[in-house]
């Protein structure tokens, strides 16, 4: 692996876990564990079938949930996460804790910017 394949999938990678979707799913099946599509998309408010069906097939070719098909009638489908999407989950995480933490110093510098882009 290059240094070049390494920055492009860092660069990929950014930019799915930086879309409206993929954190919130991997959100829901951390905190739930297995669930079947539908419950998934109860946890995720807003959320179209052909965006969850679109965030839920990227995710599962990045390895990143498994998809479990039963052979019932009618067909059950089952979400869980990898291992490796419960530590992109834990990496993302961080994030979180970063905005915990420095919340008021952000909100503080937007505040400074827009009294002086005003004047």
């Amino acid at each position: 692996m290059t240094r070049e394949e390494t920055d492009v999938l860092a660069r990929e990678m950014l930019g799915k876990i930086a879309d409206k979707w993929t954190l919130s799913v991997i959100e829901v099946l951390g905190e739930q564990g297995v669930l079947r599509f539908s419950r998934i998309a109860d946890g995720l408010p807003g959320v179209s079938q052909k965006m969850l069906t679109k965030t839920l097939r990227q995710m599962e070719s990045d390895g990143l949930v498994t998809r479990h098909v039963f052979a019932e009638v009618p067909p059950r489908v089952e979400y869980a996460l990898t291992p490796l999407g419960e530590s992109l989950g834990e990496a993302a995480c961080g994030i979180w804790l970063w905005v915990e933490k420095h919340f008021q110093d952000v909100m503080r510098a937007r505040k400074v910017f827009a009294k002086r882009k005003a004047k």
